[in-house]
């Protein structure tokens, strides 16, 4: 069956509150940890049936985000995945409590139990308002990035159709580009800062609610940190400042002396070589056939994996004007297969989609059928390892997208990669500043963001 045959049906919260609480019943009553372990198979389904539906409608949605029934459902889900985190957080804790605890922590593993301990700081029935309005604000955030026409050559494109001119060789055409760009931002700035400040304030809410003094504490319990905190992650980004970033300094002024210029504006940022950034060849219907000969050589799993997905039809990468911009790989319990979402647009990022993507999409594929759940959770750093491995794991057949100029990808590749992990951090040290100080005004936080 292909993904656009796949049928969707709205989860009936009503019946889902219904089945939550005569299993939490099943769990207060239950005799023997056999009997539990047979009740969280109960669970386990009724998880995975509301994250397929919700995960088809979210992805539908994001293919058209004009689509009216589709954006019906996201802000369905919007009001209601709360209530079901809450479901999810009831039920854990019976379990957490439960007499049958070592039967079940011999299980499942004591990772699991670290992390129910996370989600009860993380989630509270009283704070259900909030977050219902937490998702509303980021999906608007969503809609007008979306939403975006930027007029160019006599088309109007999206914010993803833009970036083949924002990195082109012609040092005009991308000044050019790069101020049709910025210009959305520009008309928009009012907006993108009241979503962005109301997120904050929203945030800071739910994290006093739960008796800590801003967001920080749950942001990380939402993430599933479970084994360091914030004083790590700060030793980490002073890491970063002194060790990395001096070699990334030098990274640049190699890429200016490559590019011929006196000096790098931003306008230059995503440019590594004077006849322009090696793109692949061919069409889209090209790249993913180039995709599927490489997972054949790479190992008889690969292979087999590239031929589902490409025969179910479970990417959608094609950049249109009413696309959600961005790209993910989300997994559809169900069907026990990835579904990968992303905007080619003929730059090298459409080949990283078939590595980085393809990367987290592997590991869900070849885990779907793991019989405890929970030893598939990943934590973020956990699931980028999986990209960020097959983006690597692939380099031998770049000269199936590249071409000649291979080398010159695998180069380019190296020094962005590297150039992330300061920019990466940046970000990181922006959030904790902003959360911690959360009336700063759109224009402070911006004035931070030029200072970091």
């Amino acid at each position: 069956m292909k993904f656009t045959e796949f049928p969707y049906e709205r989860i009936d919260f009503d019946k889902l509150k219904a089945d939550f609480l005569e299993l939490c019943e099943g769990v207060d009553k239950a005799q023997s940890g056999e009997e539990l372990f047979a009740l969280h198979q109960k669970y386990y389904k009724l998880v995975d049936d509301v994250m397929t539906e919700s995960v088809i409608a979210s992805i539908r949605n994001d293919i058209d985000m004009t689509d009216p029934f589709y954006e019906q459902e996201r802000a369905f889900y919007d009001a209601n995945m709360p209530i079901f985190r809450n479901l999810l957080v009831d039920y854990q804790m019976r379990v957490y409590h439960s007499p049958h605890r070592a039967y079940m922590e011999e299980k499942l593993g004591h990772v699991a139990f670290k992390n129910m301990e996370l989600a009860q700081k993380a989630v509270d029935i009283s704070l259900i308002p909030l977050m219902q309005k937490e998702n509303e604000l980021t999906t608007e955030y969503g809609k007008l990035l979306a939403s975006a026409k930027i007029p160019w050559e006599g088309e109007n494109l999206n914010l993803s159709l833009m970036t083949p001119y924002l990195t082109a060789e012609d040092r005009e055409v991308r000044k050019k580009a790069w101020k049709a760009y910025t210009k959305f931002f520009e008309d928009n700035a009012e907006k993108l800062d009241s979503i962005y400040d109301a997120l904050v304030k929203n945030r800071t809410e739910q994290g006093q609610m739960m008796g800590y003094p801003d967001f920080t504490e749950i942001g990380y319990a939402r993430m599933n940190r479970n084994c360091y905190g914030e004083r790590e992650i700060a030793s980490f980004r002073q890491q970063v400042k002194r060790d990395l970033v001096p070699f990334v300094q030098k990274l640049h002024e190699r890429r200016r002396e490559r590019l011929g210029l006196d000096k790098l504006y931003y306008y230059d940022e995503g440019v590594f070589f004077k006849e322009g950034n090696p793109a692949p060849i061919g069409t889209p219907e090209e790249i993913l056939a180039a995709g599927q000969k490489m997972y054949d050589a790479l190992s008889p799993e690969t292979a087999k994996f590239m031929q589902d997905m490409m025969k179910m039809e479970l990417f959608d990468v094609l950049g249109r004007k009413n696309k959600r911009t961005g790209g993910y790989m989300e997994m559809l319990p169900n069907y026990h297969m990835p579904f990968i979402f992303a905007n080619f647009n003929g730059t090298a990022g459409d080949c990283d989609v078939i590595t980085h993507e393809c990367g987290h999409a592997f590991q869900g594929y070849i885990t779907a059928d793991l019989p405890i759940h929970e030893h598939n959770e990943l934590t973020m750093e956990t699931a980028e390892t999986h990209s960020m491995s097959m983006e690597f794991f692939t380099e031998p057949w770049m000269d199936l997208f590249f071409g000649d100029r291979a080398k010159d990808y695998l180069s380019m590749h190296f020094e962005e990669f590297l150039m992330f992990i300061p920019y990466g951090t940046m970000v990181d040290e922006f959030q904790n500043i902003v959360y911690k100080n959360p009336k700063m005004t759109p224009k402070e936080r911006k004035l931070l963001w030029r200072t970091l």
